[in-house]
């Protein structure tokens, strides 16, 4: 009698499909699975871009409000929509999923938007046009209120949606596979070369829509996209592969701490191996089995939440968790506080960044914008040089300088990523260097021409002049970006992915928070009768704000190469104790 192939489902072990059944490999995940998340993501950088790269122009133009406080109320909504992605990785980890998290956030961009829409369609909403024989009339509050409250509105989407969808995607991949694992890696690359596929369709043919046809026209093709990409994204449903919430990592945290200090004065066992770390034991109900961390020398205090003593019978299953971890938790939150110093040295990239969006947009206006002598470049657009500019350097480094890197480096990742980081950084201070030059000749060419009183004079200087500064900081995002979305979904506890990818995404948002902060002070600071950021620019030293930009980065620059010395990636924490194993 013949007997069938013994043909074995393969499955994915910490994942399971739709229906809640262990996923199978065959018919979940993958790049069918990730190409559907990759086209959302597209269409959501459309929309999220579409509304903040040209919205300072719209500040100053329609609701006739000064350059700083447009710049202000830019920084201050990225900033928001930032921050609030640790909001939305909390949820993701500890409630509702990353699939759920991404349908229901992207449901509340679209209501953000859509409000946004509104708002420039009823006249009521927006101040009236500005005549050459009237005063211009600044927006009043009702026209501001409903303003904010469709950015911040859609600022909460952005914030919930953003920080689970590279995670989500990263799910698509069993990072158990040699072979799915270096597929996660190359999505990873990808995911971000799509991202500014949609960011480079935003800063031209969105811009220039909004700037010929009206901000309705523009805001509601943003309405209509950020649904489509809910409609593709939900299209996958049965396509995807799911993970189980593991828990709040605030609260594994918080355990962490807690049990050290309640055993602050205990003597630490000389070896590691008589530290508590039964997760079976400790972790009720059953939890998705956590991979063993080595044991690291770093923060050894909180090593103290592992010590077992009298007041804790291990073989009992109901244990005090807020007094016992297991030091499989400790290392995690190690993990979390070892990535904090990186996190923070980026904060001043993100400073220097958000100025292509704002002042350089606003030194644009001032400009020829003229290619011959019908057509004209909107001034957001000026971003795609950006865009571009990433676009390039992405597969230019996969293709090019990763194989260089490999021989050189003998590392088969190329360039880890803190020299990514790094790489990056170094060219934010070069962007501001130029920044600062280039800035210096327009005011020595609109002095020239006797056109530094006219607030509204184009001085006859190319706007290209303005390229090498969107040049050089996208090659630097590039580099920041790949970088530090590799670092954080890496060297994250596997429960802790989206609060990782939360934890990256705020640093843009203190970037633009500190922005803000920095424009503000600096023009107290100079004071109005010689204000380094005037509404007129023409008047003002914005070189001089761009110089400081430059020193602030050359410190910052110091300070992170003293903290990725410091750091220990978790691989080589990890390949160390095979070694000392075999």
């Amino acid at each position: 009698m013949d007997t069938l192939p013994t043909t074995q489902l393969k499955t994915v072990t910490d994942a399971f499909d739709y229906k809640g059944f262990p996923a199978e490999k065959s018919k979940t995940g993958g790049w069918t699975s990730a190409s559907m998340i990759l086209g959302g993501e597209v269409m959501e950088r459309l929309t999220t871009l579409g509304i903040t790269v040209n919205l300072v122009t719209y500040l100053t133009g329609t609701m006739h409000l000064g350059n700083a406080a447009s710049a202000n109320i830019v920084t201050n909504f990225v900033g928001t929509s930032f921050m609030l992605c640790l909001f939305g990785g909390f949820l993701g980890d500890t409630y509702v999923g990353r699939y759920l998290n991404i349908a229901v956030f992207a449901a509340v961009q679209a209501t953000g938007v859509a409000l946004l829409t509104i708002s420039t369609i009823i006249p009521s909403l927006t101040p009236p046009i500005c005549t050459e024989h009237t005063h211009c009339v600044k927006a009043n509050h009702k026209q501001l209120m409903v303003l904010f409250l469709a950015l911040y509105v859609t600022a909460l989407g952005t914030g919930g949606l953003k920080s689970s969808v590279p995670g989500f995607g990263s799910d698509q991949f069993d990072a158990t596979d040699k072979e799915e694992n270096k597929q996660m890696i190359k999505f990873l690359n990808w995911f971000y070369f799509f991202a500014n596929i949609g960011s480079l369709m935003a800063v031209t043919v969105l811009v220039y829509i909004q700037d010929h046809q009206g901000r309705d026209w523009g805001y509601g093709i943003c309405a209509c996209a950020i649904l489509i990409a809910l409609v593709v994204f939900l299209c996958g449903t049965s396509k995807y592969r799911y993970k189980k919430p593991v828990g709040s990592p605030l609260t594994q945290i918080a355990v962490v701490f807690v049990a050290a200090w309640r055993k602050r004065n205990l003597q630490l066992p000389s070896d590691s191996a008589f530290l508590f770390n039964d997760d079976d034991v400790l972790h009720e109900p059953p939890k998705i089995k956590k991979q063993r961390l080595p044991h690291s020398m770093q923060f050894r205090f909180l090593d103290k939440a592992a010590i077992k003593d009298s007041e804790n019978t291990v073989g009992i299953m109901k244990i005090n968790k807020w007094y016992l971890s297991t030091l499989t938790d400790v290392e995690e939150v190690k993990l979390v506080l070892r990535m904090l110093p990186i996190w923070a040295s980026t904060i001043v990239f993100w400073t220097v960044q958000v100025q292509m969006m704002t002042l350089s947009v606003s030194q644009a206006t001032t400009m020829d914008r003229h290619i011959g002598k019908s057509f004209q470049i909107p001034a957001a657009s000026m971003t795609c040089f950006l865009i571009g500019t990433i676009l390039l350097t992405v597969p230019f480094y996969d293709r090019i300088i990763s194989p260089v890197a490999r021989r050189v480096l003998k590392n088969p990742q190329g360039l880890t990523p803190l020299q990514h980081t790094g790489v990056g950084l170094v060219l934010s201070i070069l962007s501001m260097v130029a920044a600062a030059l280039i800035e210096e000749k327009r005011i020595i060419f609109a002095r020239s021409h006797g056109l530094a009183n006219n607030p509204n004079a184009k001085i006859p200087l190319t706007v290209f002049w303005l390229v090498p500064q969107f040049f050089i900081v996208g090659a630097g995002e590039a580099f920041m970006y790949m970088g530090q979305l590799d670092f954080f979904l890496r060297e994250c506890p596997d429960g802790m992915k989206t609060m990782s990818m939360g934890l990256f995404l705020s640093s843009r948002s203190l970037g633009f928070f500190f922005s803000s902060l920095l424009v503000s002070t600096v023009n107290k600071l100079t004071g109005p009768s010689n204000p380094w950021i005037a509404n007129n620019l023409n008047q003002g030293r914005l070189y001089n704000y761009y110089w400081l930009l430059a020193m602030l980065s050359v410190i910052n620059l110091f300070i992170y190469l003293a903290c990725a010395k410091w750091y220990v990636y978790k691989d080589k924490k990890l390949a160390e104790e095979v070694i000392m194993e075999e």
